[in-house]
């Protein structure tokens, strides 16, 4: 049995975009792929994206954010890395070394979401959405590799 292939989602503060296609990956992509997130400026993850995640099935309830530094010390490898920050921010994403292909997804940031509860929460159903449709697409091209 190959390896599962390594793959990184990256955003400025691992609290939303990121953890969610970390999370899509994972339950999707099946042992053939290993999938991780981690932030420039790591912060807390969103409640609301924990709250959106879970009404799909996924439970963020427990996790934490990761810092891409640490990624960097710890020496740690992937195939893939792919930039889920808005366009104008990627220069906030730090480049990856031995990255076979680096990808950019821009998605609206979460935490930026204006609007009563009702309109967020809306905005970042279609995120999420749009997150988990990408993925799949991404696995539907990526599933012989």
């Amino acid at each position: 049995m190959s390896q599962p292939r390594r793959v990184l989602f990256v955003c400025i503060h691992n609290s939303g975009r990121s953890q969610m296609a970390e999370a899509f990956l994972n339950g999707l992509g099946g042992p053939a792929f290993v999938a991780e997130s981690a932030g420039v400026i790591p912060r807390p993850i969103q409640p609301d994206v924990v709250r959106v995640m879970q009404e799909v099935g996924y439970d963020l309830s427990g996790v934490e954010s990761d810092n891409i530094v640490d990624f960097f010390r710890e020496g740690r490898l992937y195939e893939q890395v792919i930039y889920v920050c808005e366009r104008g921010t990627e220069k906030d994403c730090p480049l990856f070394p031995g990255v076979r292909q680096t990808l950019h997804w821009p998605y609206p940031d979460p935490a930026t979401l204006a609007g009563d509860e009702a309109k967020r929460l809306a905005a970042l159903r279609e995120i999420r959405d749009r997150i988990r449709e990408r993925v799949e697409d991404w696995l539907a091209a990526n599933a012989g590799d």
